[in-house]
């Protein structure tokens, strides 16, 4: 029934052949060698590049001559293997083959960075243009641009994550308008022109490893980011300031100043000693962004310094271990490490002015060490290099 159903098949037998018995099984033996010497080659040239680890997933192919050429055996190909087993062969992904066949070819689209069939979840160019429009409208400028990702999702305009809007603000340089009015706060403190003329004083405090809380109290010359005097103390208490604040006065460098007292307004600044103190006439408080509009962010940041390059890399675990590692980096900060804003000298040259040469002393070492330089550089040659003279001349 499949005879009487089916078309006829095409049968060719040795009548229908030019070729004798004997000429055509030479042919088929000539034929079968060969498929066999292309298979050792093709078995010979798979090994070597396994071998040496050769793969065009690992490759970036960025000449047009070397993708054509691919290309075109891969077409040629396919005329006996089919398409898949042709990249498989190859090591090439179906996608990166099409993208070549169509950089090949040409694109209608020229206006976009890629084929809009292989990434079809891209933005479409009118949702694209919709987050362009609220990012730049001034009726949204208040809003953040990842709730306005979210807000857009809300009115049901744009569907996109708050990462693909800070990717297209990003990219394609789309300015807010939201140019600040108001006046910023300054960039730079203020800056003293000699010792003891502004004082910094705070109060911080770090937790013992069983979570004891330990208070730190400390004041700091403007001039020379010198510690002129420090405590620590288990509780928080008001002597400890004031103890600071007598110690700083008693051992001040010059005692016809009257120091300028940058402070907070905490109450371990503010009472009835350190009012005695003013009273006196040893300072005169002012205080961080009330009466100034300067931060007492000098010597924030010095117990910044302080917690996270010296005290957290210890195990805290009592009051005198604390007070023992801040009294050697007081005593490292003020004799040993050179300050980077004083050209080399540290706060206690600074403060009591006895470092002046330092900045000299070592540009000069600076130059000295770059004339060694070149010179050992320059006395070294390999063969290859032309001797000086020959350079020179």
């Amino acid at each position: 029934m499949g005879w009487l159903g089916g078309k006829a098949q095409p049968v060719v037998s040795l009548d229908v052949v030019e070729m004798s018995a004997v000429e055509l099984h030479g042919e088929l033996v000539k034929l079968r060698r060969r498929v066999q010497t292309l298979s050792v080659v093709v078995r010979l040239s798979m090994t070597l590049l396994r071998v040496s680890g050769f793969h065009l997933e690992r490759a970036h192919v960025s000449n047009p001559r070397s993708r054509a050429v691919l290309i075109r055996a891969a077409e040629r190909a396919q005329a006996v293997l089919p398409k898949k087993a042709v990249l498989r062969i190859l090591g090439l992904s179906a996608s990166r083959y099409g993208v070549w066949q169509r950089l090949q070819h040409g694109c209608d689209v020229e206006d976009q960075a890629s084929c809009l069939r292989s990434m079809p979840n891209r933005l479409t160019a009118e949702e694209v243009a919709t987050i362009k429009g609220m990012v730049t409208d001034d009726r949204f400028r208040h809003v953040p641009t990842g709730r306005l990702a979210v807000l857009a999702q809300r009115l049901g305009k744009v569907f996109a994550s708050s990462s693909t809007w800070y990717r297209l603000v990003r990219d394609r340089d789309w300015r807010r308008s939201r140019i600040r009015q108001h006046p910023e706060s300054p960039k730079q403190g203020i800056r003293a022109t000699g010792p003891d003329e502004v004082w910094h004083i705070d109060t911080s405090s770090v937790r013992l490893v069983d979570g004891t809380k330990v208070w730190l109290h400390a004041v700091i010359d403007n001039f020379s980011r010198r510690v002129l005097a420090w405590r620590v103390g288990v509780q928080f208490e008001i002597t400890n300031t004031v103890a600071v604040l007598e110690e700083a006065v008693r051992c001040a460098v010059t005692r016809d100043n009257q120091p300028a007292l940058m402070t907070d307004g905490g109450v371990e600044n503010y009472n009835q000693q350190v009012d005695q103190l003013e009273g006196e006439g040893l300072l005169r408080r002012v205080r961080a962004l009330v009466d100034v509009r300067f931060s007492n962010s000098m010597i924030e940041s010095w117990w910044h310094t302080l917690k996270h390059q010296w005290l957290f890399l210890h195990r805290l675990e009592s009051v005198g271990a604390v007070r023992r590692y801040v009294a050697f980096y007081v005593e490292e900060y003020n004799a040993k490490i050179p300050h980077a804003a004083f050209q080399g000298q540290t706060p206690d040259e600074m403060y009591y002015g006895r470092g002046q040469e330092i900045p000299i002393e070592l540009e000069s070492a600076r130059q000295a060490a770059r004339k060694r330089r070149l010179a050992a550089n320059r006395a070294m040659s390999c063969g290859r290099c032309p001797p000086l003279e020959d350079v020179a001349a």
